[in-house]
């Protein structure tokens, strides 16, 4: 764990070294933030909010890996692993440059922007299986799952980037969430035997993101963007694929997985209601007030947001927790 706490500080020192010229350069380019029509209406204090400081987590996780790689070496595993979060990090700044080019929130398409995931998902696990030779791949809490494992994988990570990237809605809240399931990936990773540059890895995640949480905090200086947050979750459960710890992994960003879901049945509620009893009964009987579930809080009007957000932060901390023993009792 020495190497992992290397590559923490080091992330952590690198993305605060380099963010200060990182969000000048993002002023200057006027890369800045359009706030959604979704958004709970006192957002619109944020327009203009420098965005896509997604980029300042990579130049840290740059420096920490630099740093952690000299002593582990560099193995598939890693590499399998930060190829995916580069490459989601490419297709969330696909999805940023339109929304700043047109002045608006409008991105990619909702369903260009997931097959781009899928694609990028599905040459992962292609390559892991082509290059995996241990029988336990495909296994999941002792079972093996055969070829049911590789579609299962596909929406987990797929499933998980897109709960980060919802969760993104808060200064603050998917960096901070994010510390701490990084960093208890990286202990679950150890207690599982993992390659010492996976684990580095993990770790120099979790540093990254506490340095982007430096300028991310409210009030925010820079937002992470699709850049950051669709690199986070498929970051998180690419590495858990490839470190076999799908399963505690799961506990541990259960908020997330939360934060999606809550989407998906407000809109399945919307869609039933509106076709059983009309346009204006579903506008007027929503699920929640707003989705995702932050902005439900932050409609209720009873917590400021800093108080949603360092809430949620304790309840990711408390499933990480929940996590790293559910580890060690399955490692025995």
């Amino acid at each position: 764990m020495t190497v992992a706490l290397v590559g923490f500080v080091a992330a952590l020192v690198g993305a605060i070294a380099l963010g200060r010229p990182i969000l000048a350069w993002l002023q200057v380019s006027g890369v800045r933030q359009n706030i959604s029509s979704d958004a709970p209406e006192r957002h619109s204090t944020k327009q203009g909010t420098p965005t896509m400081g997604g980029a300042i987590m990579l130049a840290g996780v740059a420096v920490g890996l630099g740093s952690a790689w000299m002593w582990t070496g560099v193995t598939l595993a890693s590499v399998l692993a930060g190829g995916l979060i580069i490459g989601n990090a490419a297709i969330g700044a696909l999805d940023d440059r339109p929304r700043l080019k047109r002045g608006s929130n409008l991105g990619l398409r909702a369903r260009d922007k997931f097959a781009l995931q899928m694609t990028l998902t599905a040459a992962f696990l292609a390559v892991l299986a082509w290059t995996s030779s241990d029988c336990d791949v495909t296994s999941v809490l002792g079972a093996d799952l055969g070829s049911l494992y590789w579609p299962l994988a596909a929406v987990f990570i797929v499933g998980l980037s897109s709960g980060t990237n919802l969760a993104d809605g808060l200064d603050g809240l998917t960096a901070g969430m994010s510390v701490a399931t990084y960093a208890g990936l990286a202990i679950m990773l150890h207690i599982a035997g993992a390659e010492q540059s996976l684990v580095a890895l993990a770790a120099t995640m979790a540093g990254a993101c506490a340095g982007l949480l430096w300028f991310g905090a409210y009030p925010a200086l820079v937002f992470m963007g699709d850049t950051g947050s669709l690199a986070l979750g498929a970051g998180l459960a690419g590495i858990a694929v490839v470190g076999k710890v799908e399963a505690p992994l799961t506990v541990a960003t259960a908020l997330f997985w939360v934060e999606a879901l809550s989407v998906m049945a407000q809109v399945a509620v919307f869609k039933w209601r509106k076709r059983t009893r009309g346009i204006e009964y579903a506008r007027a009987h929503r699920l929640f007030r707003r989705a995702p579930l932050h902005h439900h809080f932050e409609e209720l009007g009873a917590m400021p947001e800093t108080r949603i957000v360092a809430r949620f932060w304790v309840v990711t901390a408390a499933t990480t927790a929940l996590a790293v023993a559910l580890c060690r009792h399955l490692a025995g």
